[in-house]
């Protein structure tokens, strides 16, 4: 409906809202041209391109230069890049050159994607803007410096904080919550200076700008119509389209633009308005776009005294330098996010932290994956590759996954709110990646050997990578089909190592494996099936005792026969009477801590005709979590080298099959080993589903611990936040559910009880001393987006989430999270190959030196990027306008190195303080380092250049310490630090 048919209704409800307002005339308007090309959501990648966004971009360059006081601002990477490879001509490729050159197109965030802020990590977070910017560098010699955050659902603070070590000035928001939005613009709130780190403020603080009420799209101003799938209309005739401008029209559009902004203006300091003109899928016929907005600014302009506005074309560069020139005061907001998420009262967007579980758990492997080929590869090439591998095919299979990990960050991808055909693609293209770059660190690690896939049933060579820069110790399981094996490592010593029955399939075995690796680098095991048990190098056979069935009761004997299952860090008590988890003793503080655990489902509506429904984003609980189960077995597999409970849930007291089940896994690291931090935990694998229709299950853990119901759950697995229960008039529940993309604990003033996890989910505390994740979701409603689009979570699939327990005094915990986590995240990465000779064991090659960091610090990216840009940005613009022949060939000599502080100020005595490293001596193991150079974040800029704009505040601001010069850097908490490195040939 256009401004024709609701402006009156419109001009009532402005005259109500400006009545008593502060008047400010003349108001600027900054009309900002934008279109939203969500990659994914409801149409694949390549169903946009065809309808829409390739004519977008096509359409877009031509109708800019047409006319000079036309602008235009892109956002995502992918469909520019797709576009520009694949469809642009050379003359279309010049227009874009030209209109970047002279300001009239602008890139906003630069991302590949506008990237989720809830479930991303932000490792990842991190790589899909390096992706963007690294092209946009590489291609015009250009830096995004304004972020356009306008979609995802609920702001988080690593992001800004992320946003200013790229070189951003001023960030862009859209979603919060509705009562908050209102709260801020009714006290002119909506921008304001962010902390978003607490360690790092205000040195990486950034203005930010929150977008009003209406949001990012301006309804009534598309003279283009809707576009259309799966191709666009052979007559040019698309639906929906407003009316044109004209001289019967142009006095109805011009009040209407008007009436918005003199509205929005109320809600701002200074008379600078932002009126972003697009939505979803627009511009794809960009000439009426233009030829229609064209006449009714003119008129706008023409009538200033009357109307008391000024109108203009803008990029949201533009926009940020009129308000930066205002001599205004910003209030300050320090590190809390804006998450939960609410659109309305019984809206709570807290469903997708959880929502298709498996492509989250996917994208996070695909990472991890990513982030060790990255290394192996690098540390393959320098200081000169040990044997003959074809580096151009190898970058190609980073390439890939970087893409498609990149690409699964989109605000409606990684969090499960897209068409089940889009989440298809999605898996494809992370598969496919997979299978790349798990390919070329075959043909590293193996050496040659062939590689092969599946449960070994004769000798096989398993060649395991450690990914961290620390010596790791950890059990590597694999699935094997004897059940006696021997492994010996290269020098064909015995291995510490253990065999049992699987879980669940039958005549299949687990075989355990004790590897301890040093920093970025792999070991090789030799794995034969034995003839007897009892060799030197024989695994020990692990023994089961199964308890009998124990129905669910609501009172009755509890406690009074328990089971201990002890590794030395923690002994777990089992309760006899029930099956299920009684205490935990935490040999550190010398604690007893009562620890149950049980599976409890969300029951929810889908009929939109009796009420609010759970959907894809939304979680709306009709009552209270009830528990799942009505009976639980339990078996103890005793071993010496791990001891594994398994506890199975039960739907039915005689049901056949479990719906749910807990592996808990307690490994005994024997002496020689450094296995603090696998003793200090309890791995436990979940096993859910398949679900009930319209059922959302959960994990609840409940302790003893006076935790005042106050959770901590982690922002983007960079910072914690705190999280105290809120008691609201309506959807209490769901609005105490926050995102836990890897960590959350619960504590009092002796103990935390911390929960790691290998992907995100919803994490909420419902009771005093409880923590309950949200596992696994199947839905079904009558909703739009869910009948027409597929948009749904009908599933009725196993998921199998890993979650890792900590349990100790604070001191002890704060030590042991974030490296816990890391170990979670970035675990061992085995390739198996054939045994050639299965007589002795098959000699690896030449170790490299190992790569170590202090304790404080992690590896966040060690690779060869393959740009090909100079790193002197005047060089570089030289060599642009010179003109390329041709594809130039990738640069393999540059190395990107960025290391990461874990720890916050004041968090731990020790591992809180600055730490300075030798550059040259931590990677000596890859050769003699003859330059290092800081970098922003993603690279683009050299940090002596980079000056970013200072906004005025209560406090004054902070002071930016100077770039360090030189191969010995001083690492302060929580920084990431991003260095080029260069290396000396042999």
């Amino acid at each position: 409906m256009g401004p024709l048919h609701w402006l009156p209704l419109f001009t009532q409800l402005v005259s109500w809202r400006l009545s008593g307002a502060r008047c400010v005339d003349p108001i600027r308007v900054f009309v900002v041209p934008h279109s939203h090309m969500d990659v994914g959501w409801l149409y694949t990648v390549k169903e946009n391109m065809r309808a829409y966004a390739a004519s977008t971009h096509t359409t877009v360059a031509q109708a800019l230069s047409r006319g000079k006081h036309r602008r235009f601002v892109l956002a995502e990477q992918e469909y520019f890049r797709l576009w520009w490879d694949g469809v642009a001509s050379e003359t279309q490729k010049q227009q874009v050159r030209q209109l970047l050159a002279e300001g009239r197109l602008e890139f906003v965030t630069g991302g590949q994607v506008m990237h989720d802020e809830a479930v991303t990590h932000f490792d990842d977070q991190i790589l899909q803007l390096t992706e963007g910017h690294g092209f946009l560098y590489e291609t015009f010699g250009i830096r995004p410096q304004f972020s356009w955050q306008v979609d995802p659902f609920g702001a988080s603070a690593t992001t800004p904080t992320l946003f200013a070590l790229a070189g951003f000035n001023a960030h862009v928001i859209g979603r919060i919550d509705y009562d908050l939005k209102e709260a801020m613009q009714e006290t002119r709130g909506l921008q304001f200076v962010w902390r978003g780190s607490q360690s790092l403020a205000p040195q990486q603080e950034i203005f930010t700008h929150v977008m009003d009420e209406y949001g990012y799209c301006s309804s009534g101003f598309s003279w283009e119509g809707r576009a259309q799938f799966p191709e666009p209309p052979e007559d040019g005739l698309y639906s929906d389209m407003d009316e044109p401008v004209t001289e019967r029209t142009i006095e109805t559009y011009a009040k209407a633009l008007v009436g918005e902004v003199k509205l929005r203006a109320t809600w701002f300091q200074t008379p600078h308005v932002l009126w972003p003109w697009g939505c979803d899928r627009q511009f794809f016929n960009a000439t009426a776009q233009f030829a229609n907005m064209d006449l009714l600014l003119a008129y706008v302009n023409k009538h200033t005294s009357k109307l008391g506005v000024t109108a203009e074309y803008a990029t949201l560069g533009d926009y940020f330098h009129a308000v930066h020139a205002h001599n205004v005061t910003w209030q300050v907001r320090h590190h809390q996010d804006f998450l939960p998420y609410s659109s309305e009262t019984l809206k709570a967007w807290t469903g997708f932290y959880t929502s298709r579980g498996r492509l989250k758990g996917l994208a996070r492997r695909a990472s991890a994956l990513l982030h060790a080929g990255e290394s192996m590869f690098t540390r393959h090439m320098w200081p000169a590759p040990r044997r003959a591998l074809d580096a151009a095919w190898a970058l190609k299979q980073l390439q890939h996954l970087r893409w498609a990990v990149s690409e699964v960050q989109h605000h409606d991808a990684i969090t499960g709110t897209e068409a089940v055909k889009v989440s298809d693609m999605f898996v494809e293209h992370l598969s496919a990646g997979i299978r790349g770059v798990r390919q070329l660190m075959s043909s590293i690690a193996l050496d040659g050997t062939q590689a092969h896939a599946g449960p070994a049933t004769e000798g096989r060579l398993a060649a395991v990578y450690n990914p961290l820069a620390w010596t790791v110790t950890a059990v590597i399981s694999l699935a094997v089909g004897f059940s006696k094996a021997s492994v010996t490592d290269e020098s064909g010593h015995p291995v510490p190592s253990q065999v049992q029955e699987t879980q669940e399939a039958p005549h299949q075995y687990d075989l355990h494996v004790l590897a301890a690796m040093p920093g970025l680098s792999h070991r090789h095991y030799s794995i034969r099936p034995a003839q007897e048990a009892g060799g030197a190098a024989s695994a020990a056979a692990a023994s089961t005792s199964k308890f009998h069935r124990r129905l669910r009761r609501h009172s009755g004997p509890r406690g009074r026969r328990l089971v201990p299952v002890d590794n030395g860090c923690y002994t777990v008590f089992l309760d006899w009477d029930t099956n299920l988890m009684h205490s935990i003793w935490e040999r550190q503080s010398n604690r007893m801590v009562r620890v149950t655990q049980e599976f409890l489902e969300y029951h929810v509506n889908g009929d939109t005709n009796l009420g609010p429904v759970s959907d894809n984003y939304v979680f709306a609980p009709a009552q209270p979590a009830s528990p799942a189960w009505k009976a639980v077995g339990m078996e103890v597999v005793h071993g010496t080298l791990m001891t594994e409970v398994r506890q199975y849930f039960y739907r039915t007291v005689d049901a056949k099959n479990p719906t749910y089940a807990i592996y808990s896994r307690l490994a005994h690291v024997p002496r020689g080993y450094n296995g603090d931090l696998l003793c200090h935990r309890i791995e436990q694998e979940l096993r859910v589903g398949p679900l009930a229709l319209n059922r959302e299950a959960v994990l609840r853990t409940s302790t003893n611990l006076p935790s005042r119901q106050v959770l901590y759950s982690d922002s983007n697995g960079f910072q914690m936040q705190r999280r105290p229960y809120r008691r609201y008039a309506n959807n209490s529940v769901s609005r105490n559910y926050y995102p836990m993309t890897q960590s959350a604990y619960i504590e009092d003033a002796r103990s935390r009880l911390v929960l790691l996890a290998e992907q995100a989910h919803g994490v909420s505390s419902q009771g005093k001393g409880q923590v309950e994740v949200m596992l696994h979701r199947r839905l079904w409603n009558n909703l739009e987006l869910s009948l027409d689009y597929d948009v749904t979570l009908n599933d009725t699939s196993i998921v199998r989430p890993v979650l890792w327990l900590l349990l100790g005094p604070r001191p002890v915990t704060a030590r042991l999270r974030q490296r816990s986590a890391l170990a979670l995240q970035h675990r061992p990465v085995v390739v198996l190959g054939r045994l050639a000779e299965t007589g002795r064991s098959h000699s690896a090659p030449r170790q490299q030196e190992a790569v170590t960091l202090p304790p404080s610090l992690h590896l966040q990216i060690l690779s060869i990027p393959g740009w090909n840009y100079s790193s002197n940005h005047t060089e570089h613009l030289q060599s642009l306008q010179r003109g390329r022949q041709g594809k130039a060939r990738a640069d393999l000599r540059r190395v990107l190195l960025r290391l990461h502080h874990l720890y916050e100020v004041g968090e731990h005595q020790v591992l809180s303080q600055p730490v300075t490293v030798d550059l040259k001596s931590v990677l000596r193991g890859l050769g003699a380092v003859l330059a290092v150079e800081e970098r922003s974040l993603t690279g683009t800029w050299h940090v002596s250049a980079l000056r970013r704009w200072r906004w005025k505040t209560q406090d004054g601001g902070g002071s930016r310490p100077p770039p360090q010069e030189g191969p010995t850097v001083t690492i302060h908490p929580k920084e990431i630090r991003t260095f080029f490195v260069h290396f000396g040939t042999p």
